[in-house]
């Protein structure tokens, strides 16, 4: 954690202000508060916060960053992710309009599902379970986006990467939407790190809607039944080492009910952590670093986070 003012001061210079207006109009705003857009009610402000509608104008944006050797974060749902107090320097990009659009398109042999990076999981699941695409259920109740949760290759008994067919991406040295090919791991992708995931296709094999509407609405009651939905938060906030369960590990440890400020470590399940009103990014950070401290002295066992950490972190 750093408390220098240079961390905290706005990278963009006045002409970068005129040029991100002449781009995208109205939605730009500046030195905007980050913490109303993540699930984890936390985050200080953004030198720009950039809404995006169309693969055009992020090409622009791409192009800008690229010339004046801009930062740039892509914002989703804001979930799996801890936004430091001090905000994000540079850039922080919503994808918006055509983004969210989501496509189903159904056949003999299966369901295909074309859908934008910032459209909702929530959405997209409800949307192919109609259809009958078998399989979905595994997908069911992840908060965040299509982008997001395609570059973690979220999931439960199947991921995200099971079911891509293919995958646009946009970058600052590639700015026009292309394909590209993908590999995926637990909870990670091959993707560049510099690569905006512009929209995917999904196949999934064909079976009777009302059977898999209800496999997938029996998964969610399970879920809001054993996780604190109720209290913001960012989903799972540790991988699960191999061949055990994060939240076994920080139960057995004893670390259920511990807090740092405003953050606590869930009740309802150990590998969760809430804002119960007014956590800092300090507050869930230095949280975090007791419960992996705490697993490793009990169980020799070195948590990896799957929350993502960005922007800066100041005492």
């Amino acid at each position: 954690m750093i408390a220098a003012d240079d961390a905290l001061r706005s990278l963009l210079d006045p002409g970068d202000r005129e040029k991100l207006a002449q781009i995208c109009g109205d939605c730009v705003r500046f030195d905007e508060p980050l913490a109303p857009y993540t699930s984890w009610k936390i985050g200080g402000p953004a030198d720009a916060w950039v809404v995006v509608e169309t693969e055009g104008q992020l090409a622009d944006v791409m192009r800008l960053c690229a010339r004046r050797k801009l930062p740039w974060f892509v914002l989703g749902s804001g979930s799996n992710l801890l936004i430091g107090d001090g905000g994000i320097r540079g850039l922080v990009l919503r994808l918006a309009g055509e983004f969210a659009g989501i496509e189903v398109v159904q056949d003999d042999a299966g369901v295909n599902v074309h859908a934008g990076a910032s459209a909702a999981m929530a959405l997209l699941t409800a949307k192919a379970a109609s259809a009958g695409a078998v399989g979905i259920g595994s997908l069911a109740g992840i908060p965040g986006s299509v982008g997001g949760s395609l570059r973690m290759n979220a999931g439960t008994d199947r991921e995200m990467g099971d079911f891509v067919c293919e995958v646009w991406v946009q970058s600052p040295a590639k700015p026009q939407a292309h394909s590209v090919s993908v590999h995926y791991y637990y909870r990670h992708t091959s993707l560049a790190r510099d690569a905006i995931v512009s929209r995917v296709t999904l196949v999934f094999d064909r079976g009777e809607a009302p059977a898999v509407r209800d496999e997938m609405q029996d998964r969610l009651i399970r879920r809001k039944r054993t996780q604190p939905i109720a209290l913001p938060n960012a989903g799972s906030c540790f991988r699960n080492p191999e061949g055990d369960k994060a939240a076994r590990l920080i139960e057995a440890a004893g670390a259920k009910g511990w807090r740092e400020g405003g953050a606590e470590v869930s009740a309802l399940h150990a590998n969760f952590i809430t804002n119960t009103g007014g956590a800092t990014a300090k507050d869930v950070a230095t949280l975090l670093a007791r419960v992996r401290r705490a697993v490793s002295e009990k169980f020799g066992v070195d948590l990896e986070l799957e929350v993502h950490l960005v922007g800066v972190f100041i005492e």
